[in-house]
């Protein structure tokens, strides 16, 4: 199935030279902060270049037909190490420009706190077809909603839930570090390491994320629509305040167990949930919002702010007593377990919806760009402009409309 070459090479993931994307300086080991005065408590390391493996993955490993999930932009499978016995999982993709910065993004941060770990990388032929074969740490206790799901009767708590959001914090905050933004910061994207007791939440799919350096700001409206920022339902550029407000919507989410905006046409996102994301209506309704402390819905208004400018970074987010434990948070009982039993079968028609907005919803503005009207050579429009100039040459007597 998967046909091998001869030889391993250290490459970096470049893209191919038509592609128009360069790979950034690589980044010193030193203490980070940012203009918000915040310090890290990690180390940017410096990853070496990613070997590129060319013989066959099935020499290192076995790999099984079970699909542990499907990714943006390729399936991932379960495997074994030959030699350990490690269960790994193997994401596939087809080997494209878009393909190589997910994967250079993702090793630029892998092993960094709360983010699924890469292992080793293969480029193999895979039905005809160059592909790039991802090894990655396998996490195998499910996806963080389904793991609150099946508490049951054991009440899940509002201290729990800020540990929760603090463990994606910290991821969010080692990407926004390396000037990386993820841009689907969504539930099916934040898996625990096993079932365990003192199991790991980590961050993965990196399918979307892009650098936010000057020379690459983010153009692309690419996203899911229950966790989409409203300037990315817009034209306009957007940056790492797209995470952030993921990160409201998922709080919100975990205080009552239904997310903030909803359509109500059954549509993946409707008319009237993209103007009230816009527009920023949500409401804290109860019961399920009635013991809920004041810091956290003081924390979701400045995530959910609608203006990114006015909302809050990843380094005041970690900052904020809700979450860096300089505030008792209370152990109160929440909904959510109740909540998101009950609309199990709706919560995973949502989740259906999103896969299917994020297939037919996608507009790439890196391939198709917008034009500038002051700078367009449309026909039709530079008709009107030579119509418009020549009316303002005959003088204006009628009234204007301000």
């Amino acid at each position: 199935m998967f046909q091998n070459g001869n030889e391993t090479e250290k490459a970096s993931l470049k893209p191919e030279p038509d592609s128009q994307e360069a790979r950034p300086p690589r980044l010193p080991v030193v203490p980070r902060g940012d203009a918000d005065g915040g310090s890290a408590h990690f180390l940017l390391p410096v990853y070496p270049k990613l070997e590129i493996k060319r013989h066959a993955v099935t020499d290192d490993y076995k790999v099984s037909s079970r699909v542990l999930g499907l990714g943006i932009n390729g399936k991932v499978l379960e495997c074994f190490n030959k030699k350990s016995s490690e269960k790994c999982a193997l994401k596939i993709l087809y080997d494209c420009p878009k393909a190589r910065r997910e994967v250079e993004l993702h090793w630029r941060v892998s092993g960094g706190p709360h983010i699924v770990r890469i292992i080793s990388l293969y480029e193999n032929m895979y039905h005809g077809k160059k592909c790039l074969l991802i090894i990655m740490e396998c996490m195998e206790g499910g996806e963080l909603f389904s793991r609150i799901q099946v508490k049951g009767d054991q009440a899940f708590t509002e201290k729990e839930a800020s540990e929760i959001m603090r463990d994606i914090g910290t991821a969010t905050d080692y990407l926004h570090r390396f000037d990386i933004a993820h841009r689907d910061i969504k539930p099916e994207n934040l898996l625990y390491t096993s079932k365990d007791k003192n199991t790991i939440l980590k961050l993965t799919d990196f399918g979307f994320a892009k650098e936010t350096t000057l020379h690459n700001p983010l153009q692309t409206p690419c996203y899911t629509p229950y966790y989409v920022a409203p300037e990315v339902l817009g034209p306009e550029k957007y940056d790492k305040s797209c995470d952030m407000w993921s990160l409201g919507v998922i709080m919100y989410i975990l205080l009552c167990g239904f997310p903030p905006f909803y359509s109500n046409t059954g549509q993946a996102i409707s008319p009237g949930m993209k103007r009230r994301i816009r527009m920023g209506q949500y409401e804290f309704p109860n019961p399920e919002w009635a013991e809920v402390s004041q810091e956290a819905k003081s924390l979701i208004h400045r995530l959910l702010k609608t203006d990114p400018n006015e909302r809050m970074t990843i380094t005041q987010f970690m900052n904020h007593p809700w979450i860096n434990k300089s505030m008792v948070v209370p152990s109160t009982p929440l909904h959510t377990t109740r909540v998101l039993t009950e609309d199990r079968a709706m919560w995973e028609d949502v989740k259906e919806e999103m896969t299917s907005a994020l297939a037919t919803m996608r507009v790439d503005y890196d391939q198709v760009k917008i034009k500038d009207l002051n700078t367009s050579s449309n026909p039709l429009l530079n008709k009107r402009r030579k119509k418009a100039a020549a009316g303002a040459k005959e003088g204006s007597t009628g009234c204007q409309n301000q």
